[in-house]
């Protein structure tokens, strides 16, 4: 059975970036009738907190990204144990003494050396009584996985055949010296235990998963499919790694951005396949292949998300706002008229209450000198609300038989004068609408 996970660490809210992870991952789960696991990786215990958890479900709840089952890697620290105890009996697990400025140290010396700067594994030259007098001196070291100097290959889902030779990377920490279990490990363990099957990921992960790959076999399993997506650069290609705080999915939604108009951005972007609003979560899974993705950095620009928001209201039926616009005083009678007149002309569901309060209390009108004169007139010959849909037409026929007035000269000033504005949904909806006759 096909097997993907989202695995957020909750040392902080949700932003686009997670999203699109979040959102393949869901999506080759769900085409496939697969499973989707929502995996907690709060093995820091200093920095996750229990109310980014509950933003997490609430951030994907909202987006309708539903899991079949949540795990929290805090409850299985006994078994990265166990296979940190496998590494050691293998021989593929050491500890290493050396202090921050120290590794800096070696890896300019490296660099100015014209070699890469990996570590140089001179741990493992240690006798037991210098281990012991180190953790004396500077406590508990941290355990360094031993990679086999060999090349690592895959095919990815996304880049193709990927070969990395290990020896340009550094043993990888596993644990460090206070005791922390790091995700390089612990994402091996639930991965392989878990029966994960596909893992799509950014691609500042591709190393990770190489050396991954070699823990994967030293603890005698398979790995699951890689795919790397593209990360996500501000719309003139800048890093958005300094901005993701201000594209956070909960800011996101208090802005109005609609759940359906993220999901079909992000579930497009990047690919050759063109953006849609889609019908439904359904379609979008339907038409998601991960094989139109590339490797290029993916240009995102968040205004993009308003036009779409528009659209998925446009769209929408009236029963599913009918509540909103109860709580807005809409009379019943006019409520599915408000919304048939009303969406066309918004950007986010925000937008509605300043509609109805146009209707509900009149524009502000906006009449030139010149027009004052003729405005005061046609407002004179206009009766009492309520009006009807043929309102609009016999009055501007009257007014104009009395003006002379006809076309733009006619209508834009009326208009203008009625709602404050040039331009709008048509005036014989918005005629029926109005609460209140129109004044100057």
């Amino acid at each position: 059975m096909t097997t993907t996970r989202f695995a957020p660490s909750p040392t902080g809210y949700l932003h686009v970036g997670n999203l699109r992870t979040a959102l393949f991952n869901y999506m080759i789960a769900r085409k496939a009738g697969g499973t989707f696991i929502l995996r907690i990786d709060d093995t820091d215990p200093e920095r996750s907190k229990p109310e980014y958890v509950d933003a997490i479900q609430e951030d994907l709840t909202w987006l309708g990204l539903t899991w079949d089952r949540i795990e929290y890697q805090s409850r299985r620290l006994d078994r990265y144990a166990e296979a940190a105890d496998a590494l050691r009996a293998a021989g593929r697990f050491y500890e290493a003494f050396e202090t921050p400025t120290e590794l800096d140290l070696k890896r300019k010396k490296q660099l100015n050396m014209g070699k890469p700067p990996v570590y140089d594994r001179a741990a493992l030259a240690l006798s037991e009584d210098e281990k012991a007098a180190l953790r004396a001196e500077r406590g508990q070291g941290v355990w360094r996985f031993k990679l086999d100097h060999e090349r690592i290959t895959w095919t990815d889902g996304i880049l193709g055949d990927i070969s990395i030779d290990a020896a340009s990377v550094s043993d990888p920490v596993l644990i460090r010296g206070d005791g922390q279990v790091l995700y390089t490990i612990a994402s091996v363990v639930d991965d392989t235990e878990m029966g994960v099957t596909h893992v799509v990921r950014g691609s500042d992960h591709v190393t990770n998963t190489a050396t991954q790959i070699q823990i994967m076999a030293a603890l005698g399993h398979g790995h699951p499919e890689f795919a790397h997506h593209s990360l996500l650069t501000g719309p003139q290609g800048e890093a958005l790694s300094k901005r993701l705080g201000t594209l956070a999915l909960r800011d996101l939604r208090a802005e109005g951005v609609e759940p359906m108009a993220l999901l079909s951005l992000m579930a497009r972007l990047g690919s050759s396949q063109p953006v849609e609003v889609a019908g439904s979560l359904e379609a979008l899974i339907e038409g998601f292949d991960l094989s139109t993705f590339g490797a290029a950095p993916t240009k995102f620009d968040r205004a993009d998300l308003f036009p779409l928001t528009a659209r998925v209201l446009h769209a929408t039926p009236f029963a599913e706002v009918a509540d909103e616009i109860a709580a807005l005083g809409v009379p019943a009678a006019q409520a599915e008229l408000f919304w048939e007149v009303a969406r066309a002309n918004i950007t986010t569901r925000a937008d509605l209450a300043g509609w109805w309060q146009l209707f509900r209390d009149g524009g502000a009108p906006l009449v030139a000198e010149e027009d004052r004169a003729f405005v005061a007139d046609a407002f004179a010959r206009l009766p009492e609300p309520p009006y009807g849909p043929e309102t609009w037409g016999a009055w501007t026929a009257e007014v104009k038989a009395a003006s002379g007035r006809k076309g733009k000269g006619l209508f834009m000033p009326l208009r203008k004068a009625v709602t404050g504005l040039e331009r709008g949904p048509e005036m014989a909806d918005v005629m029926r609408l109005l609460q209140k006759k129109p004044t100057l």
